[in-house]
């Protein structure tokens, strides 16, 4: 029985197993943590850094083209380029035309009759636009202006 009474008040050891799985374990949280800052936040700080560039001159596309749609239908697109102060002429529009040609043909009605879907043709249409006027590393091209459009 005295035994028993001896067993019972000694401290049990701890394992020095578990001290060192729960040191790395706070170090691999402290590190994913870390890993976790730099990408995300470190990215946007990139990002930010980047100045908008400034606005130039308009130029606006003379005639309006008609663009087939899907079924029959068709859209009457006119549109300006906004570009960067950057570039001292006013661009050409013929490439600007030939992708939004590209870019509407065969789209439906639907598809154009929302915000919505007319918002996304617009902003599809912007990058390519965008990737197609650079000169020697400088963006020309910032935006786009719809002066016309209609669909029947």
């Amino acid at each position: 029985m005295a035994d028993d009474k001896k067993d019972a008040e000694a401290p049990k050891k701890k394992s020095p197993k578990m001290l060192i799985i729960i040191i790395a374990a706070v170090v691999l949280l402290g590190g994913g943590g870390a890993g976790a800052y730099f990408v995300f936040f470190k990215g946007d700080s990139a990002e930010a850094e980047k100045p908008e560039p400034e606005k130039g001159v308009v130029t606006a596309l003379e005639n309006a083209i008609t663009i087939n749609l899907a079924d029959g239908h068709y859209l009457k697109l006119g549109f300006a380029l906004q570009q960067t102060a950057d570039v001292a002429e006013a661009v050409d529009l013929s490439e600007a035309a030939d992708l939004a040609i590209d870019q509407y043909t065969g789209m439906t009605v639907a598809e154009l009759s929302t915000e919505k879907g007319r918002l996304k043709a617009k902003e599809d249409l912007l990058a390519k636009i965008e990737k197609a006027y650079v000169e020697e590393d400088k963006q020309a091209v910032m935006d786009i202006y719809f002066t016309q459009f209609v669909t029947q």
